[in-house]
């Protein structure tokens, strides 16, 4: 105690010693002269741009911001900030089932046009007439195509079990009459995540079995067994998309993706009894007429009911740049050729999408005329039996 009381008494009884001139804080040079300091700051300020300098109307430099060198944005390609009460609606039942959409992931330009619904109508007729894109099986995708902003990773989380009865839970609140399922790829899944896109759709079907379901699928890697399991879910429409033409899809999806492979998805969804098999393609990433052309040949050899053009929007820096705009005038070029050429339904634009709800209206009466159709031959069918036994008899 004693040894303890003597140290501290001799480190108090030092006297503190004043710095002469100014405090030193730590971020102080060892020597500061502010003479000095003031006469440097004049000088640079002396010998730096007048005010004559920036209002003369000869520029001697300019600066450039952006990318100078590629294609501007044209207007026809500029789109509103999404609102309303439809769109907030569908947003907020997202977020709160912790659902994702590729609206969202994707960028897509469309969202305030497809969630927003249609203006000038009830609250009914314009949730019947909005339209989202869930996205199922998470939202980190095992491929990284150069054109897709949505994250990548080759170990993603686990499925959400609870996903399926969520998803259907979601759709039967909002009242639409069509919906689009879609997914990331889970090449990481022994099936693709076959099975936990059927059992979504089911589920879909048990609590709205009024609504019409696209399912807008992966190539499950060439496996028909799981192209199979979503084919016979119950769905309505099953959707692949082909994304560019054969030459260019080496250079713009990812390596694990083939052109030749997505068209024997279309193929066997058809011959599996899908009613309405759909692709969609991009324009503005290099392709020409004939290769655009080859594709569409392609494509109507495997039955391909549906196809849709749109502009490639390049959505990040890091993504494969656009190589051109493709004016409105082309697009309805695309158009009245792929409907010569026997489609079903063609949609063809800039801002027009795979799952773009103006082919959604259309495929919705298609699926209903079929419908009707189908149970009128089947009336007529009966009537005919019953008349030939009348007469038999």
């Amino acid at each position: 105690m004693a040894s303890t009381s003597l140290l501290k008494s001799s480190l108090y009884s030092r006297p503190l010693h004043r710095v002469r001139g100014h405090i030193r804080h730590l971020a102080t040079p060892s020597s500061l002269n502010i003479k000095d300091s003031k006469t440097n700051f004049t000088q640079v300020l002396a010998e730096g741009p007048s005010l004559d300098d920036f209002i003369s109307r000869d520029s001697v430099e300019k600066v450039v911001l952006g990318n100078a060198k590629g294609p501007r944005l044209p207007d026809f390609l500029k789109t509103k900030i999404p609102s309303g009460a439809s769109y907030n609606k569908i947003k907020n039942d997202l977020r709160g089932l912790n659902l994702h959409t590729v609206c969202e992931e994707a960028r897509c330009p469309n969202i305030g046009d497809c969630w927003g619904g249609k203006e000038g109508v009830s609250e009914e007729e314009g949730r019947r007439a909005a339209t989202a894109t869930i996205m199922l099986m998470g939202d980190t995708c095992t491929r990284g195509c150069r054109f897709c902003s949505v994250k990548t990773s080759r170990t993603p989380p686990p499925l959400d079990p609870h996903e399926p009865e969520n998803t259907a839970e979601a759709i039967s609140r909002w009242g639409l009459g069509y919906i689009v399922l879609t997914s990331v790829d889970r090449d990481d899944l022994v099936d693709g995540g076959a099975h936990h896109f059927a059992e979504t759709i089911v589920k879909i079907k048990q609590k709205a079995p009024q609504l019409l379901v696209e399912a807008l699928t992966g190539d499950f890697r060439g496996s028909l067994e799981c192209v199979s399991t979503v084919a016979r879910s119950g769905l309505d429409v099953y959707a692949h998309n082909v994304e560019t033409v054969e030459a260019l899809t080496p250079f713009v999806r990812d390596r694990r993706a083939t052109f030749r492979q997505s068209l024997s998805v279309l193929e066997h969804a058809k011959k599996q009894g899908v009613r309405i098999t759909k692709t969609s393609m991009m324009l503005g990433v290099g392709e020409n007429e004939e290769q655009v052309m080859d594709a569409l040949r392609e494509l109507r050899k495997v039955d391909v009911d549906v196809v849709t053009f749109g502009q490639y929007m390049r959505p990040t820096k890091r993504h494969m740049k656009v190589d051109r705009y493709v004016e409105p005038v082309e697009f309805a070029r695309w158009k009245q050729i792929a409907e010569d050429m026997n489609f079903l339904y063609v949609a063809s634009g800039p801002l027009v999408r795979s799952s773009y709800k103006a082919g959604e209206y259309f495929i919705e009466n298609v699926l209903k005329g079929k419908s009707l159709e189908k149970r009128t031959k089947k009336l007529l069918s009966e009537d005919m039996t019953s008349a030939e036994g009348c007469l038999s008899s």
